[in-house]
């Protein structure tokens, strides 16, 4: 395997090989795909309905933080900044992913 990052300006820029590896690993799984099929879906209803427009700035967040439940009480229009700060349930206090092994 060749090198997946390079540095170019001080900045780590991801190579083309480091770009088939990612979709090779992570992007092409069954469950990848379902959730960015059930993502892209949601955002084409809100389009459809007109909450949202192409280029508006606005992302279609789960309140949830399940892509696949698209129930219109788990949909909301937002702002991409927000969309992209918000807490996800794997970086909130008291995640399993953050529990520490030690001592436990």
């Amino acid at each position: 395997m060749g090198r997946l990052w390079v540095t170019v300006n001080g900045k780590r820029k991801r190579t083309e090989e480091g770009n088939r590896h990612e979709y090779e690993k992570f992007q092409s799984s069954r469950k990848a795909i379902a959730e960015r099929s059930a993502r892209n879906s949601a955002r084409r209803a809100a389009i459809r309905s007109g909450r949202v427009h192409k280029g508006d700035g606005k992302e279609i967040d789960h309140r949830n933080s399940n892509p696949t439940d698209n129930s219109s009480g788990n949909l909301r229009v937002i702002s991409r900044r927000a969309n992209r700060s918000k807490k996800e349930n794997s970086r909130r206090r008291g995640s399993r992913r953050n529990r520490s092994t030690w001592g436990v």
